[in-house]
């Protein structure tokens, strides 16, 4: 056993102590705290706590520590909005783009929405920390009450009948929505039977929707849009209205607007209720969700959506330069290359949202040096007690 002073936090969560020259990554402790630690190389495994940090909180979970999904329960919540907001600022840092980074917008609201479960004979829940084993699990704090309540139930009901598998579930506005994927080979009547006596909306089946009650469905500004079962969707619903809003705020009152990597369109669909939008995204369903729920809503501007993979066939200036302003919202890979496009074309205004800060830095890097200049930067929360932030950023000229 060794005793070290924990002297700050990396990017990942962990304390880090400094022993004979060398750093030692100590999980569960926070700056200033006298621990003592079993070392294995550059980790330590914390085994008491000496001195504790006045930053230090209780976990909301008592599977804290164990569970692999949170990192960052035992740090208060000051400490974590702190830290949060430091990876937006080190990510600037390292692209050397200077700006103030606004503070932490905690948009967690009731709970996420979304999880994935992994059922195994032993049970059902998420892997242990740093472990290939299932921790089974009775209640998760960190999602929405009906999920927490009703998603590890339901995920070891089904093991009998699909073994090994991992369940995602999805809370729509119209119920549960869940997808299995398992190496087993199951009939559709068993599938739907077990979907109709847990009351699901729809069943998917390793891609393949078996049932369906009623169409998973999520209201979107004005419209409702059915969910397609691979398409993308925010982890909170408040935070799909705080990104929304700082979307529609940092492009202010334009008459076109050009939404790029839509989705199914939670920006393009409130966007359309002050200006014209083009919406483009590679995932094909998804943009047919959003054609459908724009045919069924009243009260929108026109709204043009495309399927377009913008990774490889970015927007060029000459199609870009119509619009008054340009949003993108891409996978953690970020906009690369329709950044480089932008950074060309005359567009007055960009709005960038991005879930991996250092992406958002490299592409902010790019706009910068086309001649747009970073009026602000604001980091969103909906993953609690992770070390995952989203970043909204407005670029002007």
């Amino acid at each position: 056993m060794t005793e070290v002073l924990i002297d700050s936090i990396g990017q990942h969560g962990d304390g880090i102590a400094e022993i004979g020259g060398e750093r030692v990554f100590v999980p569960f402790t926070l700056p200033g705290e006298r621990v003592e630690i079993a070392r294995d190389g550059e980790r330590g495994t914390l085994i008491s706590i000496i001195a504790p940090s006045a930053e230090r909180a209780e976990p909301i979970s008592p599977y804290f520590g164990t569970c692999g999904g949170c990192s960052l329960q035992h740090l208060n919540r000051e400490t974590y909005a702190s830290f949060k907001r430091g990876l937006v600022e080190i990510a600037l840092q390292h692209a050397e783009v200077e700006t103030v980074v606004q503070p932490l917008i905690d948009a967690t609201g009731a709970g996420r929405r979304r999880a994935t479960l992994h059922v195994r004979k032993t049970g059902a829940g998420y892997m242990r920390a740093k472990s290939h084993e299932v921790l089974d699990i009775d209640a998760c704090p960190i999602l929405v009450p009906t999920l927490s309540k009703h998603a590890p139930r339901i995920a070891r009901a089904l093991q009998p009948l699909a073994g090994d598998c991992d369940v995602s579930f999805t809370l729509t506005d119209t119920g549960i929505d869940l997808s299995i994927k398992s190496e087993r080979k199951l009939k559709s009547v068993a599938l739907a039977e077990f979907a109709r006596a847990q009351k699901l909306a729809r069943l998917t089946f390793n891609g393949d929707a078996v049932y369906m009650a009623r169409a998973p469905a999520v209201k979107m500004g004005k419209a409702l849009v059915e969910i397609p079962p691979a398409s993308f969707l925010q982890a909170t619903a408040a935070a799909e209205e705080t990104l929304a809003r700082l979307v529609s705020e940092g492009a202010g009152k334009v008459k076109s607007v050009a939404d790029l990597f839509s989705g199914v369109g939670p920006f393009a669909l409130r966007l359309a209720e002050g200006a014209r939008v083009f919406a483009a995204d590679s995932d094909r369903a998804g943009i047919a969700a959003l054609v459908k729920a724009v045919n069924h809503v009243q009260g929108l501007k026109p709204v043009e959506a495309k399927v377009r993979d913008l990774f490889r066939d970015p927007l060029a200036p000459i199609e870009l330069n119509p619009f008054d302003a340009v949003v993108f919202d891409p996978p953690r890979a970020g906009a690369e290359a329709q950044a480089k496009e932008l950074a060309r074309s005359t567009v007055k205004t960009v709005v960038a949202v991005s879930c991996e800060p250092k992406t958002f830095a490299r592409d902010a890097a790019i706009l910068i040096a086309g001649g747009y200049r970073l009026a602000s930067v604001v980091p969103v929360d909906q993953f609690a007690w992770s070390t995952h932030v989203e970043v909204v950023g407005v670029f002007r000229r």
